[in-house]
């Protein structure tokens, strides 16, 4: 019985905590008050007077503390609301993290295995690339995740005004490796950018100079931007 994450997983799931953060807020706010309806064999989903494709990423068992990924579901193995979710089990194949590679995780030993399940969902997320995802309750004791895979849902910019704060933010989420939070956020936006010693430098979109310094213990120590008019 695992107890903790990987150090594979944990990097894997640095890497997406700044952005991801920024768009589970943006994805929040744009999801309507509303019952949820859901035709997994269409991949539609719908919350009050809105519509989205979307696919099955995983579920979590709140009474035996168990994740299960979408892809491993006997009901929906092979068909197309997984898709999304074999291609984070390949991603996790081809790189060596396990908790991506197998079909479901005991979760018991964790001490918040909530957590841990969102921890999963959010990880998931982030290596299909969506924008961010859906928990929604199944039943008495099965909480489902969904990824939206629809052009409605707006994705969140880079905000170089906000960059410091985003930064902070996503190294405080999972607490493991400030660097690959910082490094997995330029690279999702596809800003080049480069380790100097105990730096990161970038260069901004019409935004000028930016540097990530780091501690001795690794944190992130300041974000100083240079934003040009």
């Amino acid at each position: 019985m695992a107890s903790e994450f990987s150090d594979a997983f944990l990097c894997e799931a640095e890497r997406h905590a700044a952005w991801g953060a920024v768009q589970l807020e943006t994805l929040t706010a744009f999801l309507p008050e509303g019952p949820w309806t859901a035709d997994l064999e269409a991949c539609r989903y719908r919350q009050g007077d809105l519509e989205l494709r979307v696919g099955v990423l995983g579920t979590y068992d709140t009474a035996e503390q168990s994740w299960m990924w979408g892809w491993a579901n006997p009901g929906l193995r092979g068909t197309e609301v997984v898709s999304l979710a074999a291609a984070v089990e390949r991603y996790g194949r081809a790189r060596g993290i396990p908790e991506l590679a197998e079909a479901v995780l005991d979760l018991s030993g964790f001490p918040d295995p909530r957590r841990a399940a969102e921890t999963l969902a959010f990880t998931g997320m982030g290596v299909a690339e969506a924008h961010g995802y859906i928990g929604a309750p199944a039943g008495p004791a099965t909480q489902v995740y969904f990824l939206p895979d629809d052009a409605q849902v707006p994705r969140a910019g880079l905000d170089a005004v906000a960059l410091p704060r985003t930064l902070l933010t996503g190294a405080q989420l999972i607490g493991h490796s400030a660097r690959h939070v910082v490094s997995g956020y330029f690279d999702h936006h596809g800003v080049p950018h480069c380790r100097e010693g105990d730096r990161i430098v970038a260069e901004l979109p019409g935004g000028g100079p930016v540097e990530v310094a780091f501690d001795a213990a690794g944190r992130i120590a300041r974000v100083e931007t240079g934003i040009r008019p």
